[in-house]
């Protein structure tokens, strides 16, 4: 812990020295060299304090209320204009910090001093400075955004602030002793950098900062550019994250069940005792949506189903998951859906509530945003089934899709040992298999698991990819043309963004997503507008995308091999590819 702390200082105090940090500067040391002799550590303090409320708090708000990514972006270009504007207008400003200092302020401050108006300038400040920061910072003290607070996290993000904030006040000192010289055209100054302010933060909405530092990462060797994602690649991390998802509670019986000890539904042998459902978060279509627990279960067969709403292996289960609950529920099964997410936008409430209603599910789904009860079952798969009997016993295991009949006959089995009799036949549910024959495999757009791109690769930032090239790519490989904004887990299209892959399946999925406003996708097969198919998303060519979810873009009548070309309105995210 004290070593990391010394890092997060250290990793501050070099924030504040880099390029990102040019939009914080025209105020700061506008703000630093007028006022009081203690101004410019106002300023400082204030920053410190209201960047870490900003990492840390509000990483942790977009994140549970599933808003978008870049908002704290967003929110940096507003409050720059707003202090631009603000600086250029000397009045407004005066009327501002007058507002402001009386929210605040409990005795009157000490003539000269400066400080208290310097840290309601720094709090501003400190919400413009942590889109810059604040993903690195909240990369150290978090990991991922739903972890829960811990107070030493907090200290690691204040370490974090004071190294950021003891550059920062080093460079007001300077700039104070500089503008000393300029007091005679201070106001002219104030406005010029209010001015400057103002020309950012349209850089800013333009991405040029994002182009700017991309740039520089190209250049510079991969280990200096992200040296934690080359730690985590390395075939020893790799191996050890493995070992550790490996020592969980129920890692027995799904070892068990992968190596062929699932028996027959006629005589189906005890694979381990089954974890609950601790560690979980909302619960859906129970009563009040309130929590399910195996001992209340008990005396009943139950079935574990692993899904996340985008998987379309998952989505081609649902019906026979349907089927089995209508037609057994009565006669003792309850199906338990748990909802472990790969997206980050599968994390949120509501989008796994729309989801389970627009599949139509009516048997019991809990939220296992936290990898819960996936690592107490040791599972590593999407779906996943696990049959629990009366006793609270595993029974029986399957992973992936298909091979229904032996599953419902397993279900089968454990309802006769309960006692049921007259079950009827199998369901037949409708339900689209898999076509058969090889196809591409999937495909992830985002940095952390791009495979089999040509040209430049994916790295995350914002750049430029060029124009499509006029030969289409390899089989199974992507390529990207226009302007992207990469991240580890998804893509997000700028002016002129394209997709093109050379695949060779039936149909094809893409996970995307445009939270808060319908955007339009074109979609091209081998040059040509994609018609509309039953079932589809494409309508004339084009696809709109909305809610964050498995669209469906191409469905042919057998498996070919065709290249499809993918034009997002900018402020689309894609994420994977899949097909079936």
């Amino acid at each position: 812990m004290v070593a990391l702390t010394v890092f997060a200082l250290i990793a501050g105090a070099a924030t504040a020295l880099s390029p990102c940090v040019l939009p914080v500067l025209p105020v700061a040391l506008a703000a630093g060299a007028t006022g009081g002799p203690r101004r410019p550590l106002g300023v400082v303090t204030g920053l410190a304090l209201s960047f870490t409320f900003a990492t840390v708090a509000l990483v942790y708000l977009i994140s549970a209320l599933g808003l978008p990514d870049d908002l704290l972006r967003r929110l940096a270009i507003a409050v720059l204009i707003v202090f631009g504007l603000a600086l250029i207008v000397p009045p407004a400003a005066a009327r501002i910090e007058a507002g402001l200092s009386r929210l605040v302020r409990r005795r009157p401050a000490a003539p000269g001093d400066g400080f208290r108006s310097g840290v309601i300038v720094g709090i501003g400040l400190g919400f413009v400075y942590a889109p810059c920061a604040g993903p690195i910072l909240a990369g150290v003290i978090t990991v991922s955004a739903s972890q829960p607070f811990t107070a030493g996290r907090l200290v690691v993000a204040l370490a974090y602030g004071a190294g950021s904030a003891a550059a920062l006040y080093a460079l007001l000192l300077g700039g104070r002793r500089l503008t000393s010289r300029l007091a005679r055209r201070s106001g002219a100054f104030q406005i010029a950098m209010g001015t400057v302010m103002v020309l950012v933060a349209v850089a800013m909405f333009a991405n040029l900062d994002t182009r700017f530092e991309t740039s520089i990462a190209t250049k510079l060797p991969s280990f200096l550019v992200n040296p934690t994602d080359r730690l985590e690649r390395t075939q020893a991390a790799q191996h050890g994250l493995r070992e550790l998802r490996g020592r969980t509670a129920g890692s027995a019986f799904a070892a068990a069940a992968s190596a062929g000890g699932r028996g027959t539904p006629s005589s189906l042998p005890v694979l381990g005792r089954a974890p609950g459902f601790g560690g979980t978060q909302q619960w859906f279509n129970t009563p009040s949506d309130r929590p399910l627990t195996l001992a209340e279960l008990r005396g009943r067969v139950v079935l574990v189903d692993f899904w996340t709403y985008s998987c379309i292996n998952c989505l081609r289960t649902l019906p026979y998951l349907k089927a089995w609950d209508a037609k057994y529920r009565a006669k003792g099964l309850t199906i338990v859906g748990v909802h472990t997410p790969e997206f980050p936008f599968e994390r949120s409430a509501a989008n796994v509530r729309a989801a389970i209603a627009q599949n139509g599910l009516h048997y019991p789904v809990v939220q296992d945003n936290e990898d819960a009860v996936w690592n107490a079952y040791g599972n590593e798969y999407w779906p996943a089934e696990y049959l629990i009997d009366t006793r609270g016993r595993v029974r029986f295991a399957a992973f992936g899709e298909g091979d229904d009949a032996r599953k419902e006959q397993a279900i089968r089995s454990l309802l006769a040992e309960r006692g049921a009799s007259r079950l009827g036949g199998l369901a037949h549910p409708r339900a689209q298999a898999a076509s058969a024959g090889e196809s591409t495999p999937e495909s992830y757009l985002g940095a952390a698991r791009a495979e089999r791109f040509v040209g430049v690769q994916p790295r995350t930032g914002t750049r430029d990819f060029g124009p499509l090239a006029a030969e289409p790519p390899s089989l199974s490989h992507l390529r990207y043309a226009g302007r992207w904004t990469i991240r580890d887990d998804s893509a997000t299209a700028g002016p002129g963004a394209a997709l093109q892959l050379r695949f060779q399946a039936r149909r094809v999925f893409l996970v995307l997503g445009a939270p808060g406003r319908t955007r339009t996708v074109r979609v091209l097969l081998d040059g040509r507008p994609v018609t509309a198919a039953a079932g589809s998303d494409v309508h004339d060519g084009r696809a709109r995308v909305g809610f964050q979810r498995l669209y469906r873009l191409i469905d042919l009548p057998r498996v070919e091999t065709h290249t499809l070309t993918v034009e997002p309105q900018p402020g689309t995210s894609a994420y994977a590819f899949t097909f079936g």
